[in-house]
């Protein structure tokens, strides 16, 4: 198993519950929470646009598993595909939590659906929680292997509600007041409406402008924001 697990890609730090503004989809994030603590739903499938958040909620999960003492492991189907081969998914189901990201990934792959099938099969007989992740309902994945699209339809499934321009900006000062950062409304407001409105964008951006803040010990104002991004 120590080989599969050095597979498991770094958590981003900044992906936690706490800075995660849940918009409509605060039913999935008290589900996800109570699984990445040990309780609640063995399995879970959730999708969304790429930058809806499916990534981060994966990281919060295993963030929290790891602090309540469960061994827990983030894969993202995509990266692996290309790294590993189908043997990856062996022993898996010794751990408490594990959550595998971009299903989509193996779509049309027959190898890989086959080996993902028997892997969730083997999830399930040994009670372990596992949470996957997807850009489409499992009915729109383009999975080839009826009876996998059957097993990710078993158990909870959601579809992440994308933000809306209140929710983004509620999103922003979430992120900016976690980094000790004062986001002046009209501030927020600029970047909204001037740079790419992908929240995986937005948090781009404003990593660079917490960054040149602190080099320039200066205040966010619309200037410098101009200045700093070249706008």
């Amino acid at each position: 198993m120590s080989g599969q697990l050095t597979l498991g890609l770094s958590l981003s730090e900044d992906s936690t519950f706490g800075n995660f503004f849940p918009g409509r989809n605060r039913e999935l994030v008290d589900t996800l929470r109570m699984a990445g603590g040990g309780r609640g739903e063995q399995y879970i499938y959730f999708w969304g646009a790429p930058g809806s958040g499916r990534t981060h909620l994966l990281h919060s999960c295993c963030h929290l598993a790891h602090q309540v003492g469960l061994a827990t492991i983030y894969l993202s189907l995509n990266e692996v595909t290309r790294q590993a081969n189908t043997e990856v998914f062996e022993g898996l189901d010794s751990l408490n939590l594990v959550c595998l990201d971009d299903i989509e990934t193996i779509a049309g792959k027959p190898e890989w659906e086959e080996a993902f099938f028997h892997f969730y099969n083997r999830m399930k007989e040994s009670g372990r929680r596992f949470i996957i992740t997807g850009n489409q309902a499992p009915k729109q994945l383009g999975l080839t292997l009826n009876d996998l699209v059957s097993r990710l339809s078993w158990g909870l499934v959601f579809g992440l509600e994308a933000l809306n321009d209140d929710e983004k900006l509620q999103a922003l000062y979430l992120r900016a007041q976690g980094r000790g950062l004062e986001m002046p409304e009209n501030v927020a407001a600029f970047l909204l409406k001037h740079c790419q409105r992908d929240m995986n964008s937005l948090f781009d951006i404003l990593n660079i402008l917490d960054k040149a803040s602190l080099a320039a010990q200066r205040k966010l104002t619309i200037p410098f924001v101009k200045q700093v991004l070249n706008i």
